[in-house]
């Protein structure tokens, strides 16, 4: 396991012949979350196959942070001004659930249409149905299938849609890793850094990248207020001191950085030309590999760019028949 370095959330597509069956979906799947429901497979694939352009060109934003990063633009303001502008990014479809048994098409047919989509793919079988599921499951047509008998069908469901979101689009991962030392990637991937970090993350955050220059996790609530988790490893905390003290922390505070009680945003402060302000650490990790330290932005808040105010313009939960 290791912490994601890029998340946020999106937009989940089901498909299934029985309108009924999408109804009870709509009622039962988490508010928070985009869904948007087709009872017809021509009219499911054109809405996935239109979307690949926006992928690219999300993408492409993406890497032109980095790009612009190693010609000495820091990334900070830029990811900030990305979740501003980039308003439909959370329109871009992450799951995609097909009906198997359909008449006409089955959902295997379906996903078979949509090559350049990459979100993950989910089946939805019959008892019938396994073994077709469990070999397409094998050859790596699909990310799982849930059987529709199952017990408590709709909470795992449920589970299923809440892992599949949580992990990273590959193509995103390896962007942001760039920025990332090997001491970074390594404590990252330290099982209980990453578990106790994500937590932290679920509970504040809709929406995070991770960088290494500070080194820290930018995050975004749903309601737009950003906020800056600083990460330093117990072993850098003396020049954490130096600097915090020539940037101006007083003595008291100098010591309590050095003893890894407090920590200082002083590179931070720097790129969004803002005072250093000091914060109590956090221990991460079994063995406190990692400290970190919340910094809220509230001058960063990005409007119309917020997740809560995108989904409220969204048109209620409705099957598109």
């Amino acid at each position: 396991m290791s912490f994601p370095l890029f998340h946020r959330p999106g937009t989940i597509v089901f498909l299934d012949d029985d309108p009924d069956y999408l109804e009870m979906l709509a009622l039962v799947l988490p508010r928070q979350w985009h869904v948007r429901l087709f009872v017809h497979p021509q009219d499911c694939i054109a809405k996935l196959r239109a979307e690949p352009p926006f992928w690219e060109a999300d993408a492409w934003n993406q890497q032109d942070m980095i790009d612009q990063w190693r010609n000495g633009r820091p990334l900070v303001p830029q990811i900030l001004d990305y979740w501003a502008r980039a308003t439909e990014r959370y329109a871009l479809t992450r799951v995609g659930v097909v009906d198997f048994s359909m008449p006409g098409m089955d959902g295997l047919q379906v996903l078979s249409e949509l090559s350049e989509w990459s979100g993950a793919r989910v089946l939805l079988t019959g008892q019938a149905d396994e073994q077709v599921a469990v070999n397409a499951f094998n050859r790596g047509l699909i990310e799982q299938f849930i059987a529709k008998q199952m017990p408590d069908m709709s909470r795992h469901l449920v589970q299923v849609m809440q892992r599949l979101l949580a992990t990273p689009h590959p193509r995103h991962a390896q962007t942001w890793r760039a920025t990332l030392t090997p001491d970074h990637h390594a404590v990252l991937r330290e099982p209980t850094v990453a578990q106790e970090l994500a937590e932290f993350a679920s509970r504040r955050w809709i929406e995070h990248v991770v960088v290494g220059e500070p080194f820290g996790v930018l995050g975004l609530d749903a309601a737009g207020f950003a906020s800056w988790l600083q990460l330093e490893a117990p072993k850098d905390l003396p020049g954490l001191a130096e600097v915090a003290a020539i940037a101006g922390v007083k003595g008291p505070l100098v010591e309590d950085i050095a003893l890894g009680r407090k920590l200082a945003n002083v590179e931070l402060a720097a790129v969004l030309q803002r005072p250093v302000l000091v914060s109590d650490a956090i221990a991460f990790g079994s063995q406190q590999e990692l400290l970190g330290a919340m910094f809220d932005l509230p001058h960063a808040a990005v409007g119309d760019g917020c997740y809560s105010r995108w989904l409220g313009r969204q048109s209620r939960r409705r099957v598109d028949a």
